[in-house]
């Protein structure tokens, strides 16, 4: 069974193109430290059922998810719950 992760924060690239914004995901363990992914060690560890990602975004926690842009892309969004931006690109920048 998948370990259930809360993203907290997000590192973003300098691309304009929401399908190509992020560049790393993070959280905070259970014992207070830090972690952080690149999307694609974050969408590996979602195919392998290793993770299963979720973040909180209105006021509601919303399912992370793999999508494809139509070059063919895999990216990570939300599933849609009527927040705009989507909840991964609202979430702060990850300390570095």
């Amino acid at each position: 069974m998948a370990d259930e992760v809360e993203i907290k924060c997000i590192n973003k690239t300098d691309r304009s193109n929401a399908h190509e914004r992020i560049r790393n995901v993070g959280g905070v363990n259970t014992n207070g430290t830090r972690w952080r992914l690149t999307e694609s060690e974050a969408i590996a560890g979602i195919k392998s059922g290793k993770w299963k990602f979720w973040t909180t975004g209105g006021g509601k926690n919303v399912w992370v998810v793999i999508a494809k842009s139509s070059a063919g892309h895999e990216y990570l969004k939300t599933e849609p719950d009527g927040v705009q931006p989507n909840n991964l690109l609202a979430l702060p920048e990850c300390p570095k």
